[in-house]
């Protein structure tokens, strides 16, 4: 099993240019399709402490769920937050590549390099 893993969505030019980065360095990462396979309340907060992140530092808010669910509304909880994450993984920006205990989102895809 690689060291390296990419939270990772096919269709996403920026994504599959992370992945070319670490490809093109020699490291087979483990891919996650997180659309397909969406990560847990629990496992986006291991995630967030990886990163040094908050969970409104990963939304998307330009998707349709963003507006429709009202995350942007500033009395939402981090439970809250997490929870409508779990539930629609499209709001997760990606990729975000993690190794070991660091992880950083691959926008842009060069950031990436920060883990080698």
């Amino acid at each position: 099993m690689s060291e390296f893993i990419i939270y990772h969505n096919p269709r996403c030019s920026k994504s599959r240019q992370t992945l070319e980065v670490l490809q093109k360095r020699g490291i087979q990462p483990q891919i996650v399709e997180y659309l397909q396979h969406p990560l847990s309340a629990g496992e986006l907060k291991a995630l967030l402490k990886k990163l040094g992140l908050s969970v409104r530092d990963i939304l998307r808010d330009g998707e349709d769920e963003f507006q429709k669910l009202h995350l942007g509304a500033p009395g939402k909880s981090e439970a809250e937050l997490l929870a409508a994450l779990a539930r629609h993984p499209i709001l997760m920006q990606r990729p975000i590549v993690v190794r070991g205990e660091r992880a950083v989102i691959g926008r842009p895809p060069e950031k990436v390099r920060e883990l080698l």
